[in-house]
């Protein structure tokens, strides 16, 4: 079935399912006689329908759909029982094949970028992922004594790799160490004394330099 849609420029096809229901009548009387007012069950449908119909854009299919549905839901035909049987019915509505065309490049458009997207959103995730993952095994191996002579073993660029992050890494150390042996100095020159205070001081500049091998090297 067809019915004009908003603005009459298009139509709406209509695919009408008919539920027939009688009282105390055999089935194939039940299925004669439906035959028989299928015209005119259509007609109620189509009266029913059309003024709807002219309120949904062309390419609202859906949503008219859902709105016949909904009113057409609990209403069934003749109204009254009496000796003829009733029907319902259940409605689905697609657009017309031209305005399918028009809607073909907005959807193709639509999945591909939602595509995109979501590609996007898992290059972001493996990369955050495998950052996450390699700053964890620099930072491992940077705390081992034989780091350096096992990265060779997972192969030259590796290891490469590896020794300029070291190197950058320990290129701040000697700020932080000055730091430290200032701070050591200056407590003592204010005469505190063996404080715990100054004692922690002193522990965590010997250890930073340990850890670094930079007791020889900061003065």
């Amino acid at each position: 079935m067809l019915v004009p849609a908003k603005g009459d420029a298009f139509d709406f096809c209509l695919y009408v399912a008919y539920l027939w229901t009688a009282s105390n009548m055999p089935f194939e009387e039940l299925q004669m006689r439906a035959e028989g007012l299928l015209p005119w069950a259509r007609s109620i449908v189509r009266e029913r329908v059309i003024d709807l119909a002219r309120e949904y854009e062309p390419h609202r299919a859906h949503d008219l759909e859902r709105a016949l549905n909904n009113v057409l839901m609990h209403q069934r035909w003749p109204q009254e029982q009496g000796q003829l049987p009733q029907f319902g019915v259940r409605i689905r509505v697609s657009p017309e094949d031209r305005v399918r065309e028009r809607l073909r490049p907005y959807w193709e458009e639509r999945i591909r970028l939602e595509c995109d997207h979501e590609l996007q959103k898992i290059r972001a995730r493996q990369a955050d992922e495998l950052t996450r993952r390699w700053g964890t095994v620099l930072r491992d191996l940077e705390d081992d004594p034989v780091t350096a002579h096992a990265a060779a073993l997972a192969g030259e660029q590796f290891a490469d790799i590896f020794r300029r992050y070291v190197e950058e890494r320990r290129g701040s150390v000697p700020d932080l160490v000055r730091l430290l042996r200032e701070a050591v100095k200056g407590h003592s020159d204010l005469a505190l004394g063996p404080s715990e205070y100054t004692q922690a001081w002193d522990l965590a500049l010997r250890t930073y330099e340990r850890q670094h091998g930079l007791s020889e090297q900061v003065n």
